[in-house]
């Protein structure tokens, strides 16, 4: 027997056990372990691995109580043979061997059988291995040295009580965790002057997922969806996949415009917090108008309520939906950009009968989002964490947002408005930069960016727009990345 399966232990920080345990599990369902042989004894694993005999023995003890192991007397502790029983006997390679014939395959035609034309691609800048770069100037992504480690953990911790279990571990159905709604309607959703009723909140998986739904209950060829252009380009992919018509509307440094294109219109998107991508914040007269606007030609607006939480004002505009007299608005909202993208757990607030139906399409696809992490987000909002995480993003990301300004101010030539809140800057080029091939070589010197075209609806759109985030970007690496830029930037010309 080779004691070489098992590895020395990255850390001493008081997970010996869980980390032999790993390594053993892993090895027998791996088949590295052959049921006749012997595991070792647990003084030379103990010496082999430099931890204590007893903790060797305890994991050893664990294995067999969970079935893995098996004692027998006076032979030590041997891999369970009955652990796969009720597994496919054939391997990997028999069943290659199996399945081959003489004739190639005649399986099905793959391309010709999915629906799938009409799927965009993602966004190419939200790399999933963003942290090797230098200069990640992206959005969407939160610096991990941000994220409040051990409040997190303490929610996650107290949501596996027994009590909490015994909550959410059983099928909801189509209900939502009732504590996290509570917290939603006393905490969240007053900040943006908004009060909602129990039936009019429905939990989604982020705000891509709340649009989805409004998509499948609300638009069809029949209808006329308008979108802000350059806007979020995701919404008019999903709406296309109802062959719902898109309408481009303009927007200025007040947002979006108030215009007779509108009268087109069945429905209406708009970020009127920080407009995506160009950041600005629609004012409280265009709100007004809007509003106004879709009172006389009986639209319906969806209000994303973009990175509302990180104002770099003390008294924000308040949200469309709070000012809606006639049930017209309905608010979508996210976690995400405060508490962690990964979480997806995002908000949508509607009249009552639209959230039921919502309720009972998000049932078809998911049931519901899962209730642990609801109860854990529950807690770490009722405990005061998030209010504290808020506080602390805005302080951090309105420095970067000036030391950035700064930056681009020293060494880019473009133009920019400092925004009023948000996670990024939007910069206008000179006509020559094509910000396509920039991102394309920024990204060979380790810069990642994210050209402006994609926001743009039309074909033919401005290609000298870029926009940079700086959520993710440590403050010392602000600075040397503009200059790296623009230093790309003089050699393009």
């Amino acid at each position: 027997m080779t004691y070489q399966l098992f590895q020395p232990l990255i850390n001493h920080n008081g997970q010996l056990q869980v980390q032999i345990r790993e390594q053993i599990v892993s090895a027998i369902l791996d088949g590295c372990l052959d049921a006749s042989t012997p595991l070792p004894p647990s003084r030379k694993l103990a010496q082999q691995l430099h931890v204590g005999r007893n903790t060797v023995v305890n994991v050893y003890e664990r294995l067999l109580s969970e079935g893995y192991l098996v004692s027998r007397e006076r032979s030590g502790y041997f891999v369970n043979p009955t652990l796969k029983l009720g597994t496919a006997s054939l391997t990997e390679t028999q069943i290659k061997a199996e399945t081959a014939g003489p004739l190639p395959s005649q399986g099905p035609d793959w391309e010709k059988r999915l629906h799938t034309d009409n799927l965009p691609k993602t966004l190419s800048a939200q790399t999933g291995n963003w942290k090797r770069f230098d200069y990640p100037f992206i959005y969407n992504q939160l610096d991990p040295k941000l994220f409040p480690v051990n409040e997190w953990r303490e929610c996650c911790r107290d949501a596996v009580r027994v009590r909490d279990i015994q909550d959410w571990s059983s099928d909801h159905d189509d209900a939502d965790d009732p504590l996290l709604i509570e917290q939603i309607r006393k905490r969240i959703l007053p900040r943006r002057g908004i009060f909602a009723q129990e039936d009019e909140v429905l939990i989604t998986l982020g705000s891509q997922h709340g649009l989805y739904m409004l998509s499948q209950l609300l638009m069809d060829g029949d209808t006329t969806l308008g979108i802000e252009d350059p806007g979020y380009p995701q919404v008019a992919n999903i709406a296309r996949l109802q062959g719902t018509q898109i309408q481009p509307l303009p927007v200025d440094g007040e947002g979006l415009v108030i215009s007779e294109s509108m009268d087109k219109c069945d429905l209406l998107y708009t970020t009127p917090s920080h407009q995506c991508p160009t950041t600005v914040t629609m004012s409280l007269e265009r709100r007004h108008q809007l509003l106004t606007k879709a009172r006389m030609e009986d639209l319906i607006l969806i209000e994303d309520d973009y990175e509302s939480e990180v104002n770099f004002n003390s008294e924000p505009t308040p949200a469309l939906k709070c000012l809606d007299k006639d049930d017209r608005v309905i608010y979508l909202g996210s976690l995400s950009k405060t508490l962690a993208p990964g979480l997806r757990i995002g908000i949508m607030v509607g009249p009552a009968p639209l959230i039921k139906r919502a309720r009972q399409l998000r049932h078809l696809m998911l049931k519901h989002p899962p209730v642990n992490n609801q109860r854990a987000v529950a807690l770490f909002i009722k405990r005061g964490f998030h209010d504290s995480l808020t506080r602390k993003l805005v302080q951090v990301f309105q420095t970067r947002c000036q030391l950035m300004s700064n930056a681009l101010e020293t060494h880019l030539n473009g133009s920019y408005t400092v925004p009023e809140g948000g996670s990024s800057i939007w910069i206008r080029l000179p006509e020559y930069i094509n910000t396509r091939h920039l991102k394309e070589t920024a990204t060979q010197n380790g810069i990642l960016l994210q050209s402006g075209d994609f926001y743009y609806l039309e074909a033919k759109s401005p290609q000298n727009f870029i926009k940079l985030g700086f959520s993710a970007i440590a403050d010392n690496q602000i600075a040397p990345g503009i200059a790296r830029l623009a230093e790309l930037l003089r050699a393009i010309h």
